[in-house]
């Protein structure tokens, strides 16, 4: 045989190896083609191409392994137990940039899936050469890398911080202040990810300077880049007053509420989390958030959102009426109540009717002008609706209940309180009945309309235990009226006339 034969033998398997990998790794991208490559094999026949002297082929044979371990957790255990990682680690500090990315994205689509896979990816040593290519001056590497230690480090704590001592968390910081907006957006979001797990996770991430080229990007006209941003600003800001005082003095403040308006619903929802983040903390950061004009724009939010978007902007109202009678007379001034009760009327779903109930309840708890202005709203008979309702959440009934005793405890506003008298349960009827024993003794009109709407009677129906709070306050109501009065509407009277009228002998 010539050497001429000899090299055409050997670009005939180069040739077919080539095709092999690129034909698998095309194959992998279409989601039905996964379990007939998986039944074929196909993962110890790419495991060897990692190490093909040909680049173009480990490069290809690592992109078809990626996408195979993307598929799912099965598949990604495969790769592990393939002791394939740790010649993709080896590979990363040795080859170029293709391959570097391609390695990644392996690395990435095995840890997304458990914290037991992405264990398996920093046990193999895979956080160091990670941060090794976050240094390297190709963009694309960067990102390939920051996307797979963000995916690491979003599983848990002790993830996230092998990722935080492998040094990663300041480069992560510089990738944000890049250029290129893949960049920005991967660095963002694997900060968010680090962050979320605790206070101490936050302040490393705050410490390397983060919030202050967070917040210059808040007005970037990339949406997806902005999603990012606030997420990871709310991820800072909800672990302790601290942290939140310290992206608030970013002075993110009004600019972040015209992102409230925001076409990308993404980019709304995270920005009403991130206010709603801040303001849960304190009376001063609420206050704050107020004079800045964010109860306004949140309640905007609210109404001209649905479903888990509309809910951070729910939860915030909440948490700004919950801290003092100012701030919940914000909230009412705002138009707040209006939108919460349209939001209790309208979502089908359990957890945000429970939010808005939760938030509503938050208002109506401090005096009796906070109550009036929630139950005018038609709010009380809606919230004994969900209470009463068999097919409600366990969270939905707990909290309706707490947010009617809650108003009704506050409530002088009789005309709304009147509905209940017919339908509430005993231990709701306890709360209403005992606010017509403090208001009627001193109001003679309240007195008047009680009889004529039919309240009085209403009450003589109820059956109470001797000694116990609500038979006193019946007790309370029935000395306000006439003892004639209150024994016509008490049940029976009408018989007790009949039989009268039956005994009665007419003088002859």
């Amino acid at each position: 045989m010539s050497s001429r034969q000899v090299l055409q033998v050997f670009e005939q398997y180069q040739k077919a190896r080539t095709t092999f990998v690129q034909t698998i790794a095309e194959l992998a991208s279409r989601s039905q083609n996964i379990e007939l490559l998986q039944n074929a094999g196909v993962m110890s026949l790419l495991r060897p191409l990692l190490l093909d002297v040909v680049p173009t082929i480990q490069q290809t044979a690592a992109l078809a392994l990626g996408r195979l371990a993307n598929y799912n957790e099965d598949l990604a255990e495969a790769v592990v137990k393939g002791d394939i990682l740790p010649q993709l680690v080896y590979s990363l500090a040795e080859q170029n940039r293709f391959y570097k990315k391609a390695a990644a994205f392996v690395l990435r689509a095995v840890a997304k899936h458990s914290p037991e896979l992405a264990q398996s990816v920093v046990d193999c040593g895979a956080l160091d050469a990670l941060v090794i290519c976050l240094e390297e001056f190709d963009p694309s590497v960067k990102e390939s890398a920051a996307w797979a230690l963000g995916y690491i480090a979003r599983h848990n704590a002790e993830l996230a911080q092998s990722v935080v001592d492998a040094g990663a968390v300041p480069l992560l910081v510089l990738g944000i202040q890049e250029p290129e907006l893949c960049l920005k957006r991967i660095a963002a979001s694997a900060l968010s990810d680090i962050c979320k797990h605790s206070p101490e996770l936050a302040q490393t991430v705050v410490d390397a300077g983060a919030i202050a080229h967070l917040a210059q990007m808040i007005l970037n006209p990339d949406q997806k880049l902005k999603r990012q941003v606030f997420s990871a600003l709310s991820q800072i800001s909800k672990h302790s007053v601290d942290l939140a005082e310290m992206v608030v003095e970013a002075e993110i403040f009004p600019a972040v509420l015209t992102c409230l308006k925001d076409s990308d619903e993404y980019v709304r929802k995270n920005v009403a989390t991130l206010i709603r983040e801040i303001a849960k903390h304190t009376p001063e950061l609420s206050q704050l958030i107020v004079n800045a004009g964010g109860v306004a724009a949140v309640v905007d939010y609210v109404g001209e959102s649905e479903g888990n978007v509309r809910l951070p902007g729910v939860l915030m109202l909440g948490y700004v009426a919950a801290h003092s009678e100012n701030l919940a007379m914000a909230v009412i001034v705002s138009k707040g109540v209006t939108q919460l009760a349209i939001t209790l009327a309208e979502e089908p779903q359990d957890h945000i009717q429970a939010a808005a109930a939760w938030a509503l309840g938050q208002i109506g708890r401090h005096t009796p002008e906070h109550a009036k202005a929630v139950a005018v709203a038609n709010v009380l008979p809606r919230l004994l609706q969900c209470y009463l309702r068999a097919d409600a959440s366990e969270d939905l009934q707990t909290k309706a209940k707490k947010a009617l005793k809650n108003i009704l405890q506050k409530c002088v506003h009789l005309p709304a309180l009147e509905p209940l008298l017919h339908d509430a349960p005993a231990n709701i009827l306890k709360h209403v009945v005992g606010q017509f024993s403090k208001v009627l003794p001193h109001d003679a009109a309240a007195r008047r309309l009680f009889v004529t709407s039919g309240g009085l009677k209403k009450v003589q129906e109820i059956k109470a235990e001797p000694g116990s709070a609500l038979h006193e306050y019946i007790n309370t109501i029935n000395n306000c009226f006439p003892e004639e009065i209150v024994r016509y509407y008490s049940p029976g009277y009408s018989d007790a006339l009949l039989e009268r009228v039956e005994q009665y002998q007419p003088v002859a």
